[in-house]
């Protein structure tokens, strides 16, 4: 079993997940953010940038293994996106180089495979990037790959969109209106079936392969939930649960695409250009990898995990203001709506 690991993004909706869980498993745990964390037994809090090489390879000492979850939200300026993933990809490895870490766990995104035209996709599939959240995304994964043909021990995870107590992010938007008794807009039927996972899925992941021995640990594996419908049935299932009998309602696809990439450009929406596509065709991958290699079995399907982030949303919207996460700049965050705080009167 892995006795020191060292967390990138600790305080991230992953990465504190995780320190939780490594720390419940008996593991001591070096955990790295720009935020300030509260160490506490077998944990120590290094306040840093992942850009820069010295810090990380002076936290990266003597651990057996680094976990590199720090990253950029797709909603951050595009410099910005390939400074963070790029350069801080760079700068993790480097200084795992540096400090002769035997192993590190790099925690990508299916989003590299851009708009794939395949589903399931499978790992095999091309990396085609279509924006520069996923090109940077596709960036790092070549500097992974590059170390491991270099012969460091390297896993790399691409999970599906996560969710679960504590993600805010656009899915705010969805528990307000529904919290509110309002109807909820998709482009077109709805009738996509697009691939999530509950974030305890993800970090029993990351735990297993972690675990795992090298000839198991050094791949690349897609993970998501095994069990999906339809993006409305999602949907549905939230204003379900607020209890106003508030429906889905279909928009007219081209019109409101129109719409939103016009909002988009103009930054009245926070709603990408990558989502808007996504959410028009099937988006899935493929998990028979994971789980015939390392045992991956997901518990909670796409319902499971957005309900339970619901309940969390719920159990905190009374907060005092001050006290409420805002601004969109992590996962933890609820976007800002900007034009679309408006829209949400007419349903």
């Amino acid at each position: 079993m892995v006795r020191t690991v060292a967390v990138t993004g600790a305080a991230g909706m992953l990465g504190s997940r995780l320190v939780t869980r490594l720390l419940a498993d008996g593991c001591s745990v070096r955990g790295i953010d720009l935020r300030p964390g509260s160490p506490e037994e077998s944990l120590e809090w290094t306040v840093a940038d992942v850009r820069d090489t010295a810090a990380m390879t002076a936290a990266f000492r003597g651990v057996d293994l680094v976990v590199h979850t720090a990253s950029a939200l797709p909603s951050y300026p595009e410099a910005e996106i390939s400074s963070i993933i790029v350069g801080g990809t760079t700068s993790v490895f480097d200084a795992v180089r540096a400090a002769g870490v035997p192993r590190i766990l790099h925690v990508s995104s299916t989003a590299v495979y851009g708009l794939p035209s395949v589903v399931p996709t499978t790992e095999a599939y091309p990396r085609e990037p279509v924006d520069a959240y996923s090109r940077a995304k596709a960036a790092a994964e070549e500097i992974a790959e590059r170390h491991r043909a270099d012969g460091l021990a390297v896993g790399m995870l691409r999970p599906k969109t996560f969710l679960g107590p504590g993600r805010m992010g656009l899915f705010a938007m969805l528990f307000e209106w529904a919290d509110e008794g309002r109807n909820f807009p998709v482009l077109g039927k709805g009738d996509v079936r697009i691939q999530m996972f509950a974030l305890s899925d993800l970090v029993d992941a990351v735990v297993t392969v972690l675990n795992a021995p090298d000839d198991v640990f050094v791949d690349t594996y897609n993970v998501g939930a095994e069990r999906f419908g339809t993006f409305r049935e999602d949907l549905q299932s939230v204003l379900d649960a607020a209890g106003h009998g508030k429906r889905v309602v279909s928009l007219p696809a081209r019109p409101a695409l129109a719409l939103l990439r016009g909002l988009e450009r103009t930054k009245l929406s926070p709603v990408y250009g990558r989502l808007l596509s996504k959410l028009q065709a099937d988006s899935y991958v493929s998990v028979e990898k994971a789980k015939s290699r390392f045992g991956f079995a997901p518990k909670l399907s796409n319902q499971d995990a957005i309900l339970a982030s619901y309940e969390w949303w719920r159990s905190q919207r009374d907060l005092a203001p001050a006290t409420r996460p805002s601004g969109g700049r992590t996962s933890r965050d609820p976007w800002r709506q900007g034009a679309l705080a408006a829209v949400k009167f007419f349903f």
